[in-house]
């Protein structure tokens, strides 16, 4: 069974990593740093948005953006750190 919340944990950071990811590739974007008409560009970012995306939207319908700032990722990051934290206090100790 710890090998199993140990696997989940690990994914859970793995996915952290792909909303950092994102958010910064979207910032780059956004400044026009990156060149958008490159394949490979595009290609990252529709698979970073296709990884993110789902998970994003349902947070995005309840917290509305503050002049084209999106609060979402770091409340989906909270979330992923809150559940984290409570696997490794709560869960992990007790099991066998």
């Amino acid at each position: 069974m710890r090998a199993i919340l140990d696997v989940f944990l690990l994914v859970l950071q793995l996915y952290t990593y792909v909303l950092i990811a994102s958010a910064i590739f979207s910032w780059l974007y956004a400044f026009n740093v990156v060149n958008s008409s490159n394949q490979f560009i595009a290609t990252v970012g529709q698979i970073l948005y296709n990884l993110t995306e789902p998970a994003l939207r349902p947070i995005r319908r309840f917290i509305p953006s503050m002049n084209g700032l999106d609060l979402s990722p770091i409340v989906l990051l909270l979330g992923i750190f809150l559940l984290q934290n409570v696997i490794v206090r709560y869960i992990y100790p007790n099991v066998f």
